[in-house]
């Protein structure tokens, strides 16, 4: 998006150099990748960066009113109230498509948000990779609110560990090696010294919730939750059972609280009103279906990664609905074929995180991730037989 840039990369590549920084990956954490890694960035202007930190800045102010958490009490789920202080949400992302809108301008557009953690640590990482392939200036980052990695690390440290001792603090995921995120866990561990504890592996004593490592209990003092407890559901009894000990200990901090994940999520986009968010309503206060459905996409609320998103609804599929007031439907956004490959263009979604020490009054954009697609979705696990598709990452114009 930002020609010059954008040129001079496309007539530098080497396929050559591609690889050598796949090899790079796999030498550095063997089989740790499970994604596929577009064969380049973005590299986005200060108009466009500038409208989704706008974009964001209204979001938050939303989560910051008085009556946001009684507006959002519907959307925990009876069976994961996890108990305890939520306090606020150490982590935000907001998704945004780069979309055309009617006048042919390129505009970002929101498509989720979510009260959870992204691939904090593996993107630091990976802007680093990318730099190894080609000479990306200087006055480009992948930083926002004036940081470098030094500080942003400094400030992920501070939220995730706060004032307890590393090994008191865990990386907590339901069978982390087999997730596809499974790098970012391992690079998190690298960066931090956390230990990276499966759910299966949680015990609870004298009331208290520890892990077991080399035969030996550990206290949890707080968690860096990875869950998702939707995920949680689809697994067997025995590992539910584990999830119920979450609920046992109500002095263990969490980082973010699971709670957040519910109250920051697609359930938040019927009340947002803005240029650059899609008009969405909750599937059980439409009334009357669209004249205009093929203009929108029919989402369950807490699915993740894009699962079980129908795009191209039918009245049918809306009438088949069982649980109405657990879906949306969403206005479609029109993507835009903005980055120029060697075959057709890319299409290009960005996810800004956001990062909330306890001493910041607001939650601050810190870094991003990025998404590159030619077919209909959006995400990593989709159209993995084309060539620059795949997560990537935004380097932007200071």
């Amino acid at each position: 998006m930002i020609e010059r840039h954008r040129q001079s990369y496309n007539a530098s590549f080497d396929s050559d150099r591609y690889r050598s920084m796949l090899a790079a990956i796999e030498n550095t954490y063997p089989g740790e990748l499970d994604f596929r890694i577009a064969e380049t960035p973005a590299f986005i202007d200060q108009r466009f960066t500038q409208q989704m930190i706008d974009t964001g800045s209204y979001i938050i102010d939303k989560i910051l009113e008085p009556e946001f958490m009684a507006r959002t009490e519907r959307a925990l789920p009876a069976q994961w109230r996890i108990p305890g202080p939520e306090g606020r949400p150490a982590f935000l992302a907001f998704d945004f498509g780069v979309c055309s809108n009617e006048e042919g301008h390129l505009q970002p557009q929101l498509i989720e948000l979510q009260g959870f953690p992204s691939l904090f640590g593996y993107q630091s990482k990976l802007a680093e990779w990318y730099r190894l392939i080609h000479p990306i200036e200087d006055s480009l980052s992948p930083y926002l609110s004036g940081l470098d990695q030094p500080r942003y690390l400094e400030m992920l440290r501070n939220c995730i560990i706060g004032q307890h001792d590393p090994e008191n603090v865990i990386l907590l995921e339901i069978l982390p090696a087999q997730q596809k995120t499974r790098i970012d866990f391992a690079i998190t561990q690298d960066l931090l010294k956390i230990p990276i504890v499966c759910l299966t592996d949680i015990r609870l004593h004298d009331g208290r919730l520890h892990y077991l490592r080399d035969g030996q209990l550990n206290p949890i003092r707080r968690i860096y939750n990875r869950i998702i407890f939707d995920e949680l559901e689809q697994q067997p009894e025995s590992i539910r059972k584990q999830g119920e000990l979450l609920k046992k200990d109500s002095t263990v901090e969490w980082c973010p609280h699971p709670n957040w994940f519910y109250r920051v999520s697609k359930f938040l986009l019927p009340y947002l009103h803005h240029p650059c968010v899609p008009t969405t309503y909750f599937l059980n206060e439409v009334k009357q279906i669209p004249p205009d459905l093929s203009q929108y996409v029919l989402k369950p609320l807490f699915s993740f990664a894009g699962q079980g998103v129908i795009i191209d609804p039918t009245p049918e599929d809306l009438q088949q609905i069982q649980d109405p007031s657990n879906w949306i439907l969403q206005r479609k956004v029109n993507y835009a074929p903005v980055i120029p490959t060697p075959d057709d263009p890319a299409k290009l979604e960005i996810r800004l995180f956001y990062f909330w020490p306890e001493d910041a009054p607001k939650p601050i954009p810190t870094l991003n991730l990025a998404r590159l697609s030619k077919g209909k979705m959006v995400g990593t696990r989709y159209n993995k037989d084309r060539m620059w598709v795949g997560g990537s990452i935004c380097f932007f114009e200071q």
